[in-house]
């Protein structure tokens, strides 16, 4: 699949001016609640799976079933997102990831520079003649959530160690830990794609059988599109 899309980011500063706007989706792992603003996304709230979907409802699509009346532009995006990342997963890929608008990844947008220790490397624009940017990361949760949207792609996981490394500080294996629960956007920053080193799953805010479903759609698909 090609390299993941950067979305951009925005501070929640000015909060009493953000008129935030909730929607619900009917998708095959329960109902996914989504907040956000003319801005940018704010959150995906993840049900609790007590079982695992099977037949026409791990088969559903992602449709909204609550608040359809008046979405703004980055619920209409993040929807379209994750119906494809259910039902078309190669989409994902081409379709733009909803704008964020939350305090903990707001980045900083500098002039082009090269990598240095600290620094989440840059997106490069698609328009012709676009510089590329790199975004600051001004706190280790922010460069781990960043260096996980980017670098861990459908049907792959990654252990809290790795992503440690990946994320500059080899030694800060549970602050990735920490980083995941306090994930705001869950599947679409892929928080489940993370596992403990012995290959075991580990802790999801979504519960472990929803993890372990997730991880097995992206196997499943992956293989598909394979052949």
């Amino acid at each position: 699949m090609a390299s993941r899309r950067v979305p951009k980011v925005t501070s929640k500063e000015g909060a009493s001016q953000c008129k935030e706007k909730h929607a619900v989706l009917l998708s095959p792992v329960g109902k996914l609640e989504i907040s956000g603003c003319e801005t940018g996304l704010h959150e995906i709230k993840l049900p609790k799976m007590s079982v695992l979907p099977n037949g026409a409802e791990a088969s559903a699509g992602c449709e909204v079933c609550e608040g359809a009346e008046g979405m703004t532009e980055p619920l209409k995006q993040c929807t379209a997102w994750l119906h494809a990342y259910f039902c078309e997963p190669a989409r994902t890929e081409q379709l733009p990831v909803p704008p964020f608008h939350h305090p903990l990844l707001q980045q900083e947008e500098m002039e082009p520079r090269p990598r240095a220790a600290g620094w989440v490397p840059a997106h490069r624009f698609t328009a012709p003649g676009r510089p590329c940017i790199i975004y600051k990361c001004n706190s280790f949760t922010k460069q781990v959530l960043w260096t996980l949207l980017r670098d861990v792609k459908f049907g792959e996981a990654i252990s809290y160690q790795k992503l440690a490394d990946l994320a500059g500080n080899s030694r800060a294996a549970r602050a990735v830990g920490g980083a995941m629960r306090s994930n705001p956007i869950p599947i679409i920053i892929p928080c489940h794609r993370v596992i403990r080193s012995s290959g075991q799953t580990g802790n999801y805010g979504g519960g472990n059988l929803m993890k372990e479903w997730l991880l097995s759609h992206e196997k499943l698909q992956k293989e598909k599109l394979a052949y």
